[in-house]
């Protein structure tokens, strides 16, 4: 077969995958100043892992077909079989040239180094496009002895594709861990580089050829990815609430609604503001505010807010459960509120219709089709979802989002006839 070795000849896959370890972390590190702190780290980080991971290639088995044919002068001169008087030189007798292409899916790039498991007789052949071309050339006819030539290395090519799988399935289940690692530590060493020159308490000289605009990187193998964009503003720390008093919050709000549980009566005839009232009533007993002592406030009809430097860093809205579209429109009202970036807010949907079952499965399908919906991060419990979504005006200033469901109950189960 006139061909060169696979996966062997560019060296060994190991040292390939750690090539392309530090050509991510070199990325990285060479992104802007201001690209990467105004950026969402959870579609940086997407697009970085979708850039670097690595599909093995798989044989399309039942596809191969025959490429070309030809008549070539084949050296018999090691057949011994054939009367030939001097076998230290070639001798040559007319034969037929045949090439079989494989087509495969995957990175070709992959047929060319060697995994850490493989044999001192590697396959031949030449990888063209998405095809592996196996060229054999023999002096006789014999169909059955060529067909199981080409299957036996067609076998061996699989074989080493099932080595190369395994090592390329570490690889990709580490390149999410180690490209968050890296964006957060870069991220984290910018942030504090910001608040040693601020903590100078001089005036900072803003530089003039700030980057206005960000080059896409050039596109290996899948053409839709590209790096997420970011608007041209300088990155300026803003307040955000941390993640534990996030979650003390959702808990206090939790325990209210098991009071109302446990004294129907109480709460029948609430409309959401009264039921607000309430909420607020509780969260301010918990958190004590800087200047009206209540941290918790409200604005509107059914907020519930936390602001700080005259901007939201908690918002809550309380809602009767009245189908998908008030949903919508009850998270535009959220949005809208939404000032900071990493703003946290919740939405607290009280049913008053029977089947409480059915709007729990109408909540996920619902808030999906929210043009600013970003992904979900999954459920508490049955009755608390948990998402991400992006601001209308800006993909990269997220806000986290959970959705409380709960049950109150019917004015006419207590007997009032409503």
């Amino acid at each position: 077969m006139a061909a060169e070795f696979l996966f062997y000849s560019q060296g060994d896959l190991r040292s390939y995958l750690e090539q392309r370890r530090l050509d991510l972390k070199r990325e990285i590190e060479k992104l802007e100043t201001n690209y990467i702190l105004n950026v969402s780290e959870d579609d940086l980080c997407r697009h970085l892992v979708d850039k670097y991971l690595l599909d093995p290639p798989c044989l399309r088995k039942d596809e191969i077909y025959v490429y070309d044919q030809s008549e070539v002068d084949v050296d018999v001169s090691h057949d011994i079989s054939r009367a030939i008087i001097n076998r230290r030189h070639p001798f040559y007798v007319k034969g037929i040239s045949i090439t079989i292409a494989v087509p495969f899916d995957g990175d070709a790039e992959l047929f060319y180094y060697q995994p850490s498991t493989s044999t001192f007789n590697p396959p031949k052949g030449e990888v063209v496009g998405q095809e592996v071309h196996l060229t054999y050339q023999r002096a006789d006819h014999n169909d059955k002895e060529l067909k199981q030539t080409y299957m036996r290395d067609i076998d061996a090519i699989r074989q080493y594709l099932t080595w190369v799988a395994n090592d390329v399935k570490n690889f990709n289940e580490s390149l999410e861990f180690l490209a968050r690692k890296i964006v957060t530590r870069r991220k984290q060493k910018l942030l504090n580089d910001l608040g040693l020159v601020a903590s100078l308490g001089i005036p900072i000289k803003r530089s003039d050829d700030l980057p206005k605009t960000y080059t896409l990187p050039t596109i290996r193998r899948k053409p839709k990815i590209e790096r997420p964009k970011v608007e041209n503003e300088l990155f300026m720390p803003e307040p955000a609430l941390a993640p534990e008093e996030y979650e003390h919050i959702l808990n206090i709000i939790q325990n209210m609604v098991m009071v109302m549980e446990r004294s129907p009566r109480a709460f029948v005839h609430m409309k959401e503001e009264d039921l607000r009232q309430h909420f607020l009533v509780q969260l301010n007993g918990h958190y004590e505010g800087q200047a009206t002592g209540e941290t918790f406030n409200y604005e509107g009809k059914t907020d519930i807010l936390i602001r700080a430097e005259g901007k939201n860093v908690f918002i809550a809205e309380c809602k009767f459960w009245r189908g998908e579209k008030e949903l919508l429109k009850a998270v535009d009202q959220l949005l809208g509120y939404a000032s900071w970036r990493d703003t946290k807010t919740a939405l607290l949907i009280f049913n008053r219709n029977k089947d409480f079952s059915s709007v729990l499965d109408a909540i996920p399908s619902a808030v999906k089709k929210h043009t600013c919906f970003k992904r979900n991060l999954g459920q508490n419990d049955e009755t608390i979802f948990r998402y991400v979504f992006h601001q209308p005006e800006d993909v990269n200033r997220e806000l986290i989002l959970t959705v409380m469901v709960f049950n109150v109950p019917l004015a006419s189960e207590e007997g009032n006839g409503q």
